[in-house]
């Protein structure tokens, strides 16, 4: 993971701190359970359960460094009353003559079919700090797409 500032929001944060808690103090306990029982069966050479509780653990540690750095290295998105759009700004749009509607995340929560678009993808970056009424080019695999910002909140 990289030291870059990781955009989240309220909502976000708050789940990601939810997990880390259950993965430390619940979910990490349970598998080294599992692993000392598995151990007291014997010959762990052949002992399924605890290679397959092993891995568990590997995947579960791996999960809490990157939660942590995340949260380390987190910064709150907040919505600001400026015209000009940010991280966290909604962005309506027109393309192709169909309304469109983007919110800007940071990459944790982008999710595009559900219309939230990371600052680091291309559309994203694009809309960075656009006013309404200005037209943004995006070339894409079919050719040159122009979004006109109708709106942004």
């Amino acid at each position: 993971m990289t030291n870059d500032i990781q955009y989240l929001s309220q909502e976000k944060y708050d789940e990601l701190k939810e997990e880390l808690n259950f993965l430390k103090k619940i979910k990490k306990i349970e598998i080294a359970n599992r692993i000392d029982e598995a151990r007291q069966m014997g010959d762990l050479s052949e002992n399924a359960e605890y290679h397959a509780a092993r891995e568990e653990m590997g995947w579960t540690v791996a999960r809490i460094r990157e939660i942590t750095s995340i949260l380390d290295h987190s910064e709150i998105i907040t919505k600001n009353s400026s015209s000009f759009a940010s991280i966290g700004s909604t962005i309506f749009v027109e393309v192709n003559g169909k309304e469109k509607q983007y919110t800007i995340t940071g990459p944790q929560e982008a999710d595009p079919i559900n219309g939230k678009i990371s600052n680091e993808s291309p559309l994203g970056l694009a809309f960075l700090g656009k006013k309404k009424g200005d037209v943004v080019e995006i070339s894409v695999p079919s050719g040159l797409q122009e979004y006109k910002i109708l709106n942004i909140q």
